[in-house]
């Protein structure tokens, strides 16, 4: 039996399925979204529907495919319908839960349904623009606004506002709330500045581009939650066995969600969606939100990879099943990370937040591979860890140890030992595994020729990596020279349980 509006009636719901109630599929279409991947059925997508089901919000989503490959045949047989299947911890506590979410109404593609949209455009109901196109998709680029349809994202929002603009004579209350959700900095605000220039660039009148900037809100956002997607085929069939019928979009996803939203009081009002769940937030200023997620969240990561993957362990997951582990990555967390976070912070706002980052990294359902977090390893060292040492030796003029020893694993991931082509390769239990980062190439002649007992200061003083010449901090480098060192002589494992049992003695 396949999932659709039809065969809803025949589907048991329970505690561990909620099915939408048939009159949300009469609700007026509110939102157009840009994008039919996981991140935006799994989050704002998610949120919509909950709120249509508690009667607040009450509107559904068209949704514009981001590329024209393939079609929407498995969106239309399936009447938009699709399952989200949430697992995972909150608050210590395990949860499962499968949701049908029923917010989106229709799918559009650009190439073959562009009037369609423009239609919609019109609508008096529509309220809100939502994208995820990736990070490509802010970009500028040469398009042409009256083109069947534009190439770009940006390209297509502006013909959208040009359609709204004609369509109600420049009525002010007509604007938009516009939400993008690529993962760049700023995304709001450039966004807003790239369909600025793209108007300038197609002539368009001043009046309209001041009815743009002024009757249209265009807002910075922050959204964290893993969505992996489709589960494998034996997982799938699992879920659907129990479940009792079949989908083709069914997706898995984590408890944690946050989607921050930078806004006032008129945004919190268009987005009313954000009462129904404390994972929505809309405030006028997302940089604390930011910052948790940045230094709790990545900089954990970043700083615990290398030491992970030396040590045999491949997923976060295992890492936490592992007692050295486990932690040296609170006890990153909670002790050098959390108190020198360089932003203002309450203490108990970071606690909070490392429980769930702790929950979240527990999690049995997310299998996030130690190796693919190394990529471009030095970069988000810089971007991440950096100005949170420069803040720990601010406060407390020593080397924060958990900080040193990522560091220090940092160094020995980084030890190439084979050039093929344009790629290098460090050596673990006699294979070999890429180093993707930009540097590999600098540490490949590092080691080479440098002497042992100085690559700590080496690499510490160069600026280019870090912005900074990290040896002046009294104390690091030859901290991270020190474990260097007794990794490599005792081995990785053995030199994070000297590390703790340290730890627990001096405690």
């Amino acid at each position: 039996m396949l999932l659709n509006q039809e065969n809803l009636g025949k589907i048991k719901a329970g505690s561990n399925l909620l099915a939408p109630s048939p009159d949300l599929f009469e609700l007026p279409e509110k939102v157009l979204q840009f994008g039919t991947g996981v991140l935006l059925r799994g989050l704002p997508d998610y949120f919509i529907h909950k709120a249509n089901q508690e009667g607040v919000f009450n509107g559904r989503v068209v949704v514009v495919k981001s590329t024209d490959k393939g079609d929407t045949a498995e969106f239309d047989q399936q009447d938009n319908l699709y399952t989200i299947c949430v697992r995972g911890f909150e608050d210590g506590q395990k949860v499962e839960a499968n949701i049908i979410c029923s917010a989106i109404s229709r799918v559009l593609t650009a190439g073959n349904n562009w009037e369609e949209i423009l239609t919609f455009a019109t609508s008096p109901e529509l309220s809100v623009v939502i994208s995820n196109t990736t990070e490509v998709g802010i970009q500028l680029v040469e398009d042409d606004v009256n083109a069947q349809p534009p190439v770009s994202f940006p390209g297509k929002l502006l013909a959208v506002l040009l359609k709204r603009y004609k369509a109600f004579n420049g009525d002010r209350t007509k604007g938009l709330v516009i939400v993008p959700t690529e993962l760049i900095s700023e995304n709001g605000t450039q966004l807003k500045a790239i369909v600025v220039e793209l108007a300038r660039q197609n002539n368009l009148e001043e009046a309209f581009i001041q009815w743009v900037t002024e009757a249209n809100i265009f807002c910075n956002t922050l959204v964290d939650r893993i969505v992996p997607g489709k589960p494998d085929a034996a997982l799938l069939a699992n879920l659907e066995a129990v479940l009792g019928y079949q989908d083709d979009l069914l997706i898995m996803s984590e408890v944690y969600r946050l989607w921050a939203i930078e806004g006032n009081e008129q945004v919190k009002e268009k987005l009313s969606f954000a009462q129904t769940d404390a994972g929505v937030i809309v405030e006028p200023d997302i940089n604390r939100y930011r910052e948790l997620k940045l230094r709790l969240l990545n900089g954990t990561h970043t700083l615990s990879c290398g030491l992970a993957f030396l040590g045999g362990i491949q997923t976060v997951k295992e890492a936490m099943d592992d007692k050295n582990l486990s932690a040296f990555i609170s006890g990153l967390m909670q002790e050098d990370i959390a108190p020198a976070i360089p932003y203002e912070v309450a203490p108990e706002e970071a606690a909070d937040f490392s429980r769930k980052v702790l929950d979240r990294f527990r999690n049995t359902h997310i299998e996030h591979q130690w190796l693919s977090i190394t990529m471009n390893y030095t970069m988000k060292l810089k971007m991440r860890v950096v100005p949170v040492l420069q803040q720990y030796y601010h406060l407390f003029n020593q080397a924060p140890e958990h900080v040193a020893f990522g560091f220090a694993a940092y160094l020995l991931f980084m030890k190439a030992k084979q050039q093929q082509g344009e790629k290098y390769f460090g050596e673990l239990n006699n294979t070999n595994y890429l180093i993707n980062d930009e540097h590999a190439a600098y540490f490949y002649q590092l080691w080479q020729s440098a002497d042992f007992e100085n690559i700590a200061d080496e690499v510490l003083k160069n600026q280019e990596f870090w912005g900074a010449d990290l040896t002046i901090l009294p104390g690091f480098a030859q901290t991270v020279q020190k474990y260097l060192l007794q990794m490599s002589s005792e081995g990785v494992l053995a030199a994070l349980k000297s590390l703790e049992s340290r730890k627990i003695s001096v405690a």
